[in-house]
């Protein structure tokens, strides 16, 4: 038997189940509908002149037309490269030119990936629903006919996307059918997800905790997927309620959000979820037993990141154990701790979290030096310090990679001193993660001046090259900044000095 590819993801359901529902309209499409559009909008792409292997570059928000392009563009064999809606122009023209889009899928009306796709020749089609609710792509190029499609081979790239480094450039990671079924089929096989559950998305789809975490996961084991445009607090229980919602994944700031607001939403005791599930950053011990108690459901930590097609690790279902402050042992993925000369480590001895399995990705686009680094033996380095209890569930420690996570995003702190050097007043300047009670780390920068500049400013400029939620936060105008012995300017001495943590 031909191993399954994203071709294969829709076939386990009945096909006059809901697939999707979206809430603003209260509209739902069946299996049968869905798979009915991906087919026709795969021979719209085929018929435009994009061949297999290329990439299309999908700028759209949470949605039905998201979830058709982009399963579309992966039954043409495809790459699919969903970029945020929020990144500005010069993070587009670097995306794009990256991952070697072809094409740009965008909403309609003005947009600024339109005029950077304009630039760099690359035809824009517009993504919409007709009064029927079906998804139409329109646009310059995006006709013609008489091309057969191909049927997806599992080794062929059907996702490509960027992740922070520890360099100013993101890596692209290109993740193929194979990788991407793998880590779907471990998801849906570790919470039981069935077609009776009902899951509602939180998390942006074009990040793989959305994407693979809480929707393609779902719509393998023939659920439905409740798909707001964005999350809202206030509209997060009435579509809870309205559409018998049993479970959702978010990241700890969104748990943190919907805790605080329980009593003034009226949130039931009883939410009636089967499970809570928490990953993209640690959530607080504290917090999981405040979700528990609040809502009466057990909350689950996972621990996943894009190489892997996200889920590496996850505490299991009652009746098994799931431990507060542990990201669970590997869901149907290997998980070990290793030194730095490649040495696997014994329980209870702490080192770099490294992973190995068929959902982890052969390496980052044309970054041989990074793909060096990154593994050892066959295993791959996480960046991450950790270790491993007797019953093999992992206990995150801390970093390796100098990463700031806020909120779940990560972001490389060589980007932000990248886009703050490029002020004329700015002399050094080293960006650092702060502590935040609300999103876990928040960006800080510290900057020495050659000239005048104030804090607003430098933010300022940083809004016009970078996505909001990489401006720093925090600016230190500081004389000079600490270093060792040897001259080194360390992150964690600056973060030590200008932000220290709560004792």
């Amino acid at each position: 038997m031909n191993s399954p590819t994203l071709a294969d993801l829709l076939t386990s359901a009945q096909p006059s189940d809901a697939a999707v529902v979206l809430p603003e309209d209260n509209s739902s499409t069946t299996y049968r509908a869905l798979s009915d559009q991906i087919e026709r909008l795969a021979a719209t792409f085929r018929n435009a002149g994009l061949e297999p292997g290329r990439a299309l570059a999908i700028v759209l928000p949470n949605g039905l037309e998201f979830l058709a392009c982009f399963l579309a563009a992966t039954r043409a064999r495809l790459i699919a490269a969903p970029l945020n809606a929020g990144y500005k122009a010069e993070e587009f023209r670097f995306y794009l030119e990256d991952g070697e889009a072809r094409a740009v899928i965008a909403p309609p009306g003005e947009h600024p990936v339109r005029d950077v796709a304009k630039a760099l020749g690359l035809p824009v089609w517009t993504a919409m629903r007709d009064a029927q609710g079906q998804v139409r792509v329109e646009g310059e190029d995006c006709a013609g006919s008489g091309k057969d499609l191909e049927v997806p081979q599992a080794e062929d790239v059907a996702l490509f996307l960027h992740t922070s480094g520890t360099t100013s450039r993101p890596k692209g990671v290109p993740l193929t059918h194979a990788n991407l079924m793998a880590s779907i089929r471990n998801i849906a096989n570790h919470y039981r997800l069935t077609p009776a559950d009902v899951g509602l998305v939180v998390m942006p789809l074009f990040h793989v905790h959305g994407l693979i975490g809480a929707t393609l996961s779902s719509l393998w084991a023939g659920a439905t997927i409740v798909v707001p445009a964005r999350f809202s607090a206030s509209l997060f229980w009435p579509a809870v309620q309205a559409h018998r919602v049993n479970w959702y994944s978010a990241v700890p700031t969104i748990h943190q959000v919907l805790l605080g607001r329980a009593d003034a939403d009226n949130a039931p005791k009883q939410s009636g979820f089967r499970f809570i599930r928490s990953c993209s950053a640690a959530l607080a011990p504290a917090t999981l037993a405040q979700l528990e108690d609040r809502f009466g459901a057990p909350v689950l930590e996972a621990y996943a990141m894009t190489e892997a097609s996200h889920q590496m690790t996850a505490n299991p279902l009652p009746p098994a154990v799931h431990k507060p402050g542990s990201v669970g042992p590997g869901a149907n993925v290997d998980i070990a701790i290793m030194d730095e000369a490649g040495t696997l480590m014994s329980v209870g001895t702490p080192g770099e979290v490294v992973i190995r399995g068929p959902n982890v990705t052969s390496g980052y686009h044309k970054n041989p030096e990074a793909n060096q680094q990154a593994f050892t033996n066959g295993w791959f380095r996480t960046g991450d310090r950790g270790v491993l209890d007797a019953d093999g569930y992992v206990t995150l420690i801390g970093r390796i990679k100098e990463l700031i996570n806020r909120g779940g995003e990560k972001i490389s702190p060589l980007e932000v001193d990248a886009a703050l050097l490029t002020h004329p007043a700015v002399s050094e300047v080293a960006s650092f993660g702060a502590a935040d009670a609300k999103y876990g780390e928040e960006v800080h920068a510290a900057v020495v001046l050659k000239a005048d500049a104030s804090v607003e400013q430098l933010q300022c400029h940083c809004r016009t090259l970078l996505s909001d939620f990489k401006v720093p936060k925090v600016i230190h105008i500081v004389k000079e900044l600490p270093r060792t012995a040897t001259g080194k300017v360390q992150r964690r001495n600056v973060a030590a000095v200008f932000a220290p943590a709560d004792r």
